[in-house]
């Protein structure tokens, strides 16, 4: 039997630091990517498109939001080629400077009013950097935490690049929604709105001195000189990959139930056209709620990944998950406030989380250490750009004035949720292999008995660090 890498006394932080690089760049880009999204529904409509018709203006500004899903299998093209061939560590620098580079220019950007048709076109170049940038920054971080993560808690570690992710999301919310609260209208549209992108300069500056304290990972390094790993990953990847590439893609539809929650959801509710007079202010805390009990649950659950499997809370949770939304859909139908926050949030910030926890482990972990960043990066990001296009299917097929609205979409969304479901169970489970068999497809786990020993022996190992290094990173 082969035997894993062994952590050396230099090396024996390194899950940690990688753990708490993946969380901050996470956290970092994320707030970057939906900073975007709120300016986008608040003030972007006034001050970077012509005013002769607002409606139009609106609809501008939100298409310029999605140009960010266009240029995602882009970027996971050419970042995981560089994740592949040049390093995990090096391809996450890259992210980070593109990211923080391209928001900080959106905050510098000069108006409609300034120099015409000019802004919304660097507008829109903006938002495809950003969009090429967020590519490769889950599969990059997940790959960089798996390959030092220890035998037997690559889940737990892993989760955290996705708690980040969450926490991203909050940080973006926490510093965007109070300006627009509390500062006077026309100053928030004059300069207010430019403080969250300035901000973004603490991504460059944070996520470089994180970052750069990360080795780069051990299976990687052991792939020797330049000329051992592969000059086409991509090509590599789709060779000899394409099976469980197709799972990923299937697994990844999963971002269904965020479009649920908090895109149809909330138009669904708040609309006039639908006829159900929800509070917008409302929808403006499901994403903060959900994110907030996310941010708790998500590494437990990949903690629970690494003692029964990656498999089984990924398919509960899928399946749950899609369940609830007939149940938060037909809540909003009969105009209940509470019960449909409530579920929404048991929805997406638990259920989900089944799914969500345990993605960041268990998509590298189907693909070996030479194609590992192309892979996850070109086939997640491919499903969640098709789950992009859902808002429009929804209102397509169940459009204002129809009949069992919530029918409908959940019925389409809980589909959905199947088919990720069965991806799941048709894919190898992973948790007991070894980081250097990981992508063989007769790759052999540790025996079942051996595996809790090896684990047990690693909590115990990282007991005795403390109190020099915390658990949680």
């Amino acid at each position: 039997m082969s035997k894993g890498p062994q952590h050396t006394p230099r090396t024996q932080h390194q899950p940690r630091k990688a753990a708490a690089s993946g969380w901050i760049g996470s956290a970092l880009e994320y707030y970057d990517f939906f900073i975007y999204a709120t300016a986008a529904a608040l003030v972007f409509p006034q001050i970077f498109f012509p005013q002769s018709d607002p409606a139009i203006a609106i609809i501008a500004s939100l298409a310029t939001y999605g140009v960010g899903y266009v240029a995602r299998p882009i970027g996971a093209f050419v970042l995981g080629h560089l994740g592949d061939t040049h390093g995990r560590k090096q391809v996450l620098v890259w992210c980070m400077f593109l990211m923080g580079f391209s928001t900080i220019a959106v905050g510098l950007l000069p108006t409609y009013d300034q120099v015409g048709l000019w802004a919304p076109a660097l507008l829109v170049v903006m938002r495809l950097i950003q969009g090429f940038a967020v590519a490769g920054e889950i599969s990059g971080a997940s790959a960089m935490i798996l390959e030092h993560a220890p035998f037997g808690r690559r889940g737990y570690f892993a989760s955290f690049t996705l708690q980040g992710v969450q926490a991203g999301q909050i940080l973006a919310a926490a510093v965007f929604l109070p300006l627009a609260h509390y500062m006077p209208p026309e100053q928030f549209n004059s300069w207010g709105w430019r403080i969250p992108f300035l901000l973004s300069v603490v991504v460059i500056i944070a996520g470089y001195i994180i970052r750069r304290e990360v080795h780069e990972t051990p299976v990687f390094t052991d792939m020797g000189t330049q000329a051992m790993r592969p000059r086409s990953p991509a090509v590599e990847a789709f060779q000899h990959s394409s099976p469980d590439m197709l799972r990923v893609v299937c697994m990844s539809l999963m971002n269904v139930i965020p479009v649920v929650a908090t895109i149809f959801g909330a138009a669904y509710a708040v609309q006039p056209a639908y006829g159900i007079g929800f509070a917008k202010d409302m929808y403006l805390w499901i994403p903060v709620v959900g994110n907030i009990v996310a941010v708790f649950v998500i590494p437990l659950v990949g903690g629970l990944s690494d003692r029964i499997g990656r498999r089984p809370p990924l398919v509960a949770g899928a399946l749950l998950s899609g369940l609830l939304a007939f149940a938060y859909l037909y809540a909003i139908s009969i105009k209940s406030v509470p019960l449909a926050f409530t579920i929404s949030i048991l929805m997406w910030g638990v259920v989900y989380q089944g799914y969500n926890a345990v993605f960041p482990s268990f998509y590298p972990e189907l693909f070996p250490t030479r194609t590992r960043v192309s892979a996850m990066a070109i086939s997640q990001n491919v499903g969640t750009a098709i789950t992009a296009m859902l808002p429009a299917l929804f209102t397509a097929v169940a459009p204002p004035g129809s009949t069992s609205i919530w029918l409908t979409v959940g019925a389409i969304a809980f589909g959905i949720t199947v088919v990720a479901a069965v991806a799941a169970l048709s894919a190898r489970e992973t948790y007991r292999i070894r980081i250097q068999d990981l992508g063989r497809p007769d790759a052999q786990p540790v025996d079942k008995a051996e595996y809790d020993r090896l684990s047990a022996q690693r909590m115990a190992d990282a007991r005795a660090l403390k109190p020099a290094v915390t658990e949680r990173p």
